[in-house]
């Protein structure tokens, strides 16, 4: 049997749509399992697996009061995800600043560089040129 990682389970269990659309709901705040199951068609029993996975990956919580089901969003669950998002996008922003130096670089050594002004020899030539008028 496989071992899969908190960053494996997270993106697995938000690669189905209902799923990321019951995290979507729960950002509202706290709902029961059947408000949760009213906008989907699908049956009671499906809504509930679908919570078993977002439980089991950290997102979700639910307690039972009565005979009620009451689910909630968990913030620690989605840390591994976010930890391991903000890795690569440190990762990236490295090479985008290196990449950057880089062009400026190219840049600097591709500008024309400025015209040198006219040196001393012409001045002295000019001089020449006029005495012997």
């Amino acid at each position: 049997m496989l071992n899969h990682s908190p960053v494996d389970d997270s993106f697995r269990a938000l690669a189905e749509p209902t799923r990321r659309a019951i995290i979507e709901r729960l950002t509202r705040g706290p709902a029961s399992v059947s408000d949760l199951a009213r906008p989907f068609d699908i049956t009671l029993a499906a809504v509930v697996q679908h919570l078993q996975v977002l439980e089991a990956s950290g997102f979700v919580r639910s307690e039972k009061i009565g005979r009620v089901r009451t689910c909630r969003l968990e913030p620690a669950g989605f840390a591994p995800l976010a930890d391991w998002i903000t890795a690569r996008r440190m990762y990236m922003e490295r090479r985008f600043d290196r990449l950057g130096a880089l062009l400026a670089e190219e840049e600097a050594d591709a500008s024309p560089r400025p015209a040198k002004p006219p040196g001393r020899a012409g001045a002295k030539n000019s001089r020449r040129t006029r005495a012997k008028e």
